[in-house]
């Protein structure tokens, strides 16, 4: 608790200073001229009769609600303040995370051609908001202590369900090692609740966060971004530089805006508002004037680090459909795809050249063995209409086909060498035809490998101990730790590169399926013992034990 305070107070003044200087020097200047200098001199030195002055009297307080005012009363208490911890991803000392004494001194197109990877987006957050590198985004409030030190950011939400479920920006959260959640209930000096990543969508830059809570808790509601116009008033709630609930106001500027120069994802089409957002504001809620949100507030352009009065939202429309997927048992977003790649924005001469002056989209490459190819699509041929609804240019391609559902049919009319063509595609997964154009797991195109249980649960990495070591350490076998988490339940124990494992829970280790065996049967709260030797001190054995988080 004492490093997170001790963090707010350095962002806190770091983040005021430059910003008041100015006032606090004009505030000088009048107190010198009238307090400081000690003496008076002249005509202010003679006594003055005031009995005929009036004394000043606070007035009542006057009602000057607006709209405003109920929006930021009504929603407040619904947007929360997020901190995350990003550990160094090397354990270089053995002692625990917290302050544990070593022990014995151990050790675009339909399948994303056209947007940009994922490293264009970070430069693009970077660009807009000085985020340092390693995927940290755009919020980085860095209260780093140097390299290799743990970096921490900060970043806003929402909360959607009374149950503890909140929508922010994957850059907040991205790679963060802890998350904390501070609701605008929750003292100043308050770390913030843990919360726990649900599921992520890089391309949407979304993610959904849990905190749990013994009460329900406020939530916001969500509008329709199809019904924003621009020139509608709305207001942004964040913590720009640490300066939680902080309610600024602004206009709907544009809408389905893609800022194609930082390599955005296809999928990205921004509300854009003059709302002052800042660092800290990205995953905060933009609103209308029923109070409803119809974006989160994700990136700024600027070349000051601070508002310029050019924001972008990701329309809630995308956010709801994002959320629903991500809160799914399987807490990922799926999208279709046919298979296909296509050049965005192209001239007006080659769409007469080829035939669809009026609207198509032509095909650069067809991935091979993906629907498109198995339905005998052919580079160059011409996509005009798919279940019949014309198709006006890439964009509309992909917002077609992308909601579809893998295994289900469309049918794709196209023009080959000026004759239109019909054929039913299967549609695929986009994941699997991005997987097999990268060329990843080309036997299971798109298989997610299977999770290590090892890291996900402990921490930890392991390897089987040599038979050699075995023999000469008189011991039937076990699992030698080959690294560990910082901040994890390994690291806090404190397990260290190096040491031995022979036993967990009274069972014994001999190899890395007998380990694996023994800590997939372990849940959330149980108590987990292991037998340890030591990296330094093989002679004799250590417990370790604690409460698996």
């Amino acid at each position: 608790m004492e490093r997170n305070q001790s963090f707010s107070e350095r962002v806190r003044s770091h983040r005021l200073a430059t910003s008041f200087v100015l006032l606090g020097t004009l505030s000088a200047g009048v107190i010198g001229g009238s307090l400081l200098t000690g003496t008076v001199h002249g005509a202010m030195q003679q006594k003055s009769d005031t009995s005929d002055a009036t004394p000043l009297r606070v007035p009542p307080i006057a009602s000057q609600s607006n709209q405003f005012t109920q929006i930021a009363k009504q929603v407040g208490p619904a947007v929360v303040n997020i901190n995350t911890e990003s550990l160094p991803k090397q354990s270089t000392n053995p002692r625990g995370r917290r302050g544990a004494v070593p022990r014995r001194g151990q050790g675009g197109g339909d399948d994303g051609q056209g947007g940009g990877d994922q490293g264009d987006m970070q430069d693009f957050f970077n660009k807009f908001f000085g985020g340092g590198g390693g995927g940290q985004g755009d919020d980085d409030d860095d209260g780093g202590d140097g390299a290799g030190g743990e970096r921490r950011a900060l970043g806003s939400g929402f909360i959607v369900d009374p149950r503890g479920y909140i929508v922010t920006n994957n850059h907040v959260v991205d790679k963060a090692d802890k998350i904390f959640v501070k609701l605008s209930t929750d003292s100043e000096n308050d770390p913030g609740r843990p919360a726990r990543v649900v599921g992520v969508d890089k391309d949407t830059d979304l993610a959904v966060i849990k905190i749990d809570s013994t009460t329900p808790l406020p939530t916001v509601k969500l509008g329709n971004s199809d019904g924003a116009q621009v020139g509608d008033w709305v207001l942004a709630i964040g913590s720009p530089f640490s300066l939680s609930q902080t309610v600024t106001a602004g206009i709907v500027s544009a809408k389905n805006r893609s800022v194609n120069d930082g390599g955005g994802s296809q999928f990205q089409k921004f509300i854009q508002t003059d709302a002052a957002i800042n660092p800290g504001n990205s995953g905060g809620p933009l609103l209308d004037m029923t109070g409803a949100v119809i974006g989160v507030n994700t990136a700024i352009y600027t070349q000051s680090m601070g508002s310029v009065g050019v924001g972008f939202a990701m329309p809630s429309n995308t956010v709801i459909s994002v959320y629903n997927m991500l809160i799914s048992p399987d807490h990922k977003v799926v999208r279709g795809s046919i298979g296909i790649s296509f050049q965005p924005g192209i001239s007006s001469a080659v769409s007469r050249v080829y035939g669809f002056s009026k609207g198509g989209v032509l095909i650069s490459t067809v991935t091979p063995g993906g629907p498109s190819a198995k339905a005998g699509l052919k580079p160059q041929d011409v996509i005009t209409a798919i279940d019949g609804t014309p198709v006006k240019d890439g964009d509309d391609l992909v917002a077609n086909v992308a909601p579809r559902h893998p295994g289900t049919t469309a049918k794709l009319t196209y023009l080959r060498d000026g004759k239109e063509n019909s054929v039913t595609v299967t549609i695929g997964d986009r994941a699997q035809t991005v997987a097999s154009v990268d060329g990843e797991d080309d036997d299971k195109p798109g298989a997610p490998a299977a999770p290590d249980v090892t890291q996900t649960r402990l921490g930890m990495s392991v390897t089987a101990v040599p038979s050699e070591l075995a023999t000469r350490l008189k011991i039937p076998g076990g699992v030698i730790v080959s690294n560990v988490k910082p901040g994890s339940f390994a690291d806090d124990l404190p397990l260290g590169k190096g040491d031995i494992i022979t036993e967990v829970n009274r069972k014994q280790i001999t190899d890395e399926n007998s380990f694996r065996a023994a800590i997939t049967s372990l849940k959330s709260g149980d108590d987990v013992v292991f037998v340890v030797r030591p990296a330094q001190m093989r002679t004799s054995s250590s417990f370790l034990g604690g409460r698996l988080p």
